[in-house]
C-alpha cells in the first residue's frame, strides 16, 4: 500500500483547476462573463472581467479570489482582493474545496464579485 493521498493533494493541479472552473458556472453574480482560473504557487487565482465597472471603469480583468491549500493544516484558504490597497486578505479557511466554492459562488455581500 502506498502513502495516503491528502485532501487537496499537490497544488496546483489540473483536476482541481477543472473542478473550480466547473463550480464557477453555478455562481450567483455575473454569470454572463467567463472567469479565468490560473494556477499560482500553492493554489489558484480567479480573474474576471469587471462588469460592474466598480473596480475597473474600462471593464478589464480584475482579481476575484485566491484559493490556497495549506497542506500542513489540511485546510483550504480563501482570500479576497482589497482592490483599494492592491493586496490579498484572508477571508476564511475551509476543510474542503466544495465548501469554499459554495461561499465564493454565493457571495451575498459582494466581497469577491464587486
Amino acid at each position: 500500500m502506498g502513502d495516503p493521498v491528502l485532501p487537496g493533494g499537490m497544488q496546483p493541479n489540473d483536476v482541481d483547476r477543472k473542478r473550480i472552473e466547473r463550480a464557477l458556472d453555478a455562481r450567483a453574480r455575473y454569470r454572463y462573463v467567463s472567469p479565468e482560473v490560473r494556477a499560482v504557487e500553492g493554489g489558484y487565482r480567479i480573474e474576471s472581467p469587471c462588469c460592474s465597472r466598480n473596480v475597473d471603469p474600462a471593464g478589464g480583468m480584475i482579481d476575484i479570489a485566491r484559493l490556497e491549500y495549506a497542506s500542513a493544516l489540511q485546510r483550504w484558504r480563501l482570500y479576497r482582493k482589497d482592490h483599494a490597497r492592491c493586496e490579498w486578505t484572508l477571508f476564511a479557511e475551509f476543510g474542503a474545496l466544495p465548501a469554499l466554492l459554495q461561499m465564493l459562488n454565493q457571495d451575498p455581500d459582494r466581497i469577491f464579485w464587486p
